[in-house]
């Protein structure tokens, strides 16, 4: 399958892309070793109960009984038969999983997985993902984006801000300190790795996001490399929150420049220019940072690991249970019991994770342990003690045809052993999650520090992978 979208390593010269982008989706199925791939865009990972049902028929019925989740919260069916489109593409959109065929690839929509759910949550940001959603399958100009351009939309707690967003918004609390929906937040924009950023009112976080990717859209054009994320652009074009704010003037959005965008906890950042929205030819005026910010409050109370599996305590009495799915991988039976379990138990909505796993809401705090119990009996990840935790893994063989070997069978031996990474030595950085790939394309591998397990013709080759490293100051041990 077409490989992860990566962030472009430290000072390598941006591509040139004369294609467009080969990304899977629900109704274009790319054709694997094992069969034909669908890619359900599952915006901010929201699922009904009977969308998860949808998609266990789905897996059932037309694939190989298997759903994938991705480091996107989105699902991958499998071994999919020839000419099974037609009835794919009924059985997701009966289930309101396909609001506009045009833009299905495109719905790309990562939210923080706790917000709303936790003692500490300072925004419940879904808000804005399931607006952000209707404004892309309403906008024309939306269906240039390609299927590897990311939203993502973080509620304070910085769990998913890190994970290569092309356009992200980060909820602020208001000075009290206090939980609110996303409306009543105000949100920091940034794109790409500018470290600036845009201030923006929460209603108007939704809107601002499209205009940002709108302002890609220009840039990538002008630019004349096809850039398929914000990263691409080459430097002479390269697309910053100052040049957003221009976008957002024409919008009568109102943004505030925050040159230290990168902190979003933290309550001032020295002066900052604000783009009104009345009159672009006023020009820029200065003012204090966030009005609603209290300097004396300190930073936000710490919300729950959302990587973690396990109960997680609610607000208001109700609990939820986070578990994640060995490998990325489940079958259609534990699918299906996440859904029972939703909907007999809990709210009857399931969250997807870009740790490749499932977020259950709304269980009464008295039958969540119990809940979690039986999860685990179907052989789902429910503790962080468990050796499943912060390991990964790629297709392998035999579903990639460029894979040199069965990578998770070779990890599932390992784990067997005590030794998750080759060599029977610890991981070099503890507590990073350890991926094996099958190839140098390392399809669906983690976003910053983590350990590359890679197959070579050699055997396997362990390295440190850092954000802010290029490839050659990598730390490398063959094995």
């Amino acid at each position: 399958m077409p490989p992860s979208p990566s962030i472009r390593p430290l000072g390598s010269a941006p591509p040139l892309r004369d294609r467009g982008d080969a990304c899977p989706g629900a109704l274009r199925l790319h054709a694997a070793a094992d069969g034909l791939l669908a890619r359900v865009r599952v915006p901010a990972g929201d699922l009904t109960a009977r969308q998860a049902t949808a998609l266990a028929d789905a897996a059932e019925q037309l694939g190989d009984g298997f759903l994938s989740l991705t480091s996107r919260g989105n699902v991958e069916l499998r071994g999919l038969s020839d000419g099974c489109d037609g009835r794919l593409a009924g059985l997701l959109g009966d289930a309101g999983l396909l609001p506009s065929a045009r833009h299905e690839r495109i719905r790309n929509i990562l939210a923080s997985p706790l917000a709303g759910l936790d003692r500490h949550t300072p925004a419940d940001v879904r808000w804005w993902a399931r607006r952000l959603d209707a404004l892309l399958c309403a906008s024309e100009s939306a269906t240039a984006l390609s299927g590897r351009f990311l939203f993502v939309l973080d509620d304070g707690r910085g769990d998913v801000a890190a994970l290569g967003g092309d356009v992200s918004l980060v909820a602020e609390r208001d000075g009290a300190g206090e939980r609110t929906d996303g409306d009543g937040a105000t949100a920091l924009l940034r794109v790409g790795d500018d470290p600036a950023a845009l201030r923006i009112a929460g209603p108007d976080a939704p809107r601002a996001a499209l205009a940002a990717a709108e302002a890609f859209l220009t840039a990538a054009e002008a630019s004349g490399t096809g850039a398929w994320r914000v990263r691409e652009l080459p430097e002479e074009h390269a697309l910053t929150a100052r040049d957003v704010a221009g976008a957002l003037r024409a919008a009568g959005i109102a943004a505030t420049h925050v040159p230290d965008g990168a902190r979003p906890f933290t309550a001032t950042t020295g002066p900052t220019t604000t783009y009104p929205n009345p009159d672009p030819a006023a020009g820029p005026t200065t003012t204090d940072p966030n009005p609603n910010a209290d300097p004396a409050a300190g930073p936000a109370p710490a919300g729950a690991d959302s990587s973690a599996p396990g109960v997680v305590e609610g607000a208001d009495g109700h609990h939820a249970l986070s578990v994640l799915a060995p490998l990325g991988r489940l079958s259609a039976a534990q699918w299906r019991l996440l859904t029972a379990t939703a909907a007999q138990h809990g709210s009857g909505e399931l969250r997807l994770t870009p740790w490749r796993g499932v977020v259950l809401p709304g269980l009464p705090a008295t039958t969540a342990a119990d809940r979690l119990a039986a999860l685990s009996a179907a052989g789902l990840i429910t503790d962080p003690s468990s050796p499943w935790h912060r390991l990964g893994a790629c297709t392998g063989r035999p579903g990639c045809a460029k894979s040199r070997t069965d990578v998770r069978a070779d990890l599932a031996q390992a784990v067997a052993a005590g030794a998750p990474v080759p060599g029977g030595s610890p991981a070099p950085v503890p507590g990073a999650p350890v991926y094996w790939s099958g190839c140098e394309r390392r399809c669906g591998h983690p976003h910053g520090t983590w350990v590359d397990v890679l197959a070579t013709a050699d055997g396997y080759q362990v390295s440190v992978v850092r954000p802010d490293a290029s490839p050659a100051t990598q730390e490398t041990r063959p094995q």
